[in-house]
């Protein structure tokens, strides 16, 4: 299950998607996010299946290793679908006990799962096409107009760089920890709920002196180094537009549109 996580990670390979500069990626990944909650029938819901049916297919990871990342959502999905089910209010298609199941309710549950299912898989796409520093790079570039109203733009797109780049090693620290308390007679498994959640002590405990200590080796290694980022500071690697980015730019100003056409009651 820890494995399973692909937000975070980067997929190394020659597509276009990975050539792409990351600032046309983050635009792209905002505007399909929201086009997620836009579609309200089946004609949206196909224009936003084909769209990420796309970037899948131009970004050459292997769709059975983004699908991974879906297990670690399946409670979230579950609980989501179920809220939707029994608590909108609607034409009773079945009732028993108190409970009411609505046509209305199974169509919103169905596209809560859909939309849920398509946010992992576009998030995680983006993360796996685009390295740490560049999604660093891009943030900056793109949020460098708020540092005009004092707003620490590169303080926060570090914070969140190193928030991306932490979460494969820490879910690498918790698979290693995790297999040695099972080593040691730990079950995680069985039991009540109270119980698995006192079964999960001897993991956060470690797990949480290691981030610490990842952490504080971290602030003194860039303190050592007299690290000290934001105005005046340049680049190796400086983002520079091609013409590519121009017509990805125009393909997800067209892929928004067309979403907001088939939003409509036709």
């Amino acid at each position: 299950m820890i494995r399973d996580i692909t937000i975070g990670q980067y997929y190394p390979a020659d597509s276009l998607l990975h050539r792409l500069d990351p600032r046309v990626k983050l635009m792209a990944a905002a505007c399909y996010i929201v086009s997620l909650f836009l579609f309200r029938n089946a004609a949206g819901l196909a224009a936003v299946t084909l769209g990420l049916a796309g970037m899948v297919w131009l970004s050459k990871v292997p769709f059975r290793y983004m699908v991974k990342g879906l297990r670690a959502i399946l409670v979230i999905l579950a609980i989501s679908a179920l809220f939707q089910l029994f608590l909108t209010p609607g034409e009773t298609l079945v009732a028993f006990w108190k409970l009411k199941i609505s046509r209305e309710g199974l169509v919103n549950a169905a596209f809560m799962v859909v939309r849920l299912t398509y946010l992992v898989l576009g998030s995680s796409l983006l993360t796996l096409t685009t390295t740490p520093n560049q999604l660093t790079d891009g943030l900056e570039k793109a949020l460098s107009p708020l540092g005009k109203i004092h707003v620490p733009v590169h303080e926060v797109t570090m914070m969140m760089s190193i928030a991306l780049r932490f979460i494969p090693i820490l879910m690498e620290e918790t698979d290693k920890i995790m297999k040695a308390q099972l080593a040691r007679g730990a079950d995680f498994e069985s039991g009540s709920l109270v119980k698995k959640a006192k079964s999960m002590l001897p993991l956060l405990v470690p797990l949480f002196v290691s981030a610490f200590r990842r952490a504080n080796d971290l602030a003194m290694a860039m303190e050592a180094r007299c690290y000290r980022g934001g105005e005046g500071r340049t680049k190796m690697k400086p983002l520079c537009y091609h013409q590519r980015d121009g017509l990805a730019y125009l393909a997800v100003a067209g892929y928004f549109a067309a979403v907001l056409f088939l939003r409509r009651d036709l």
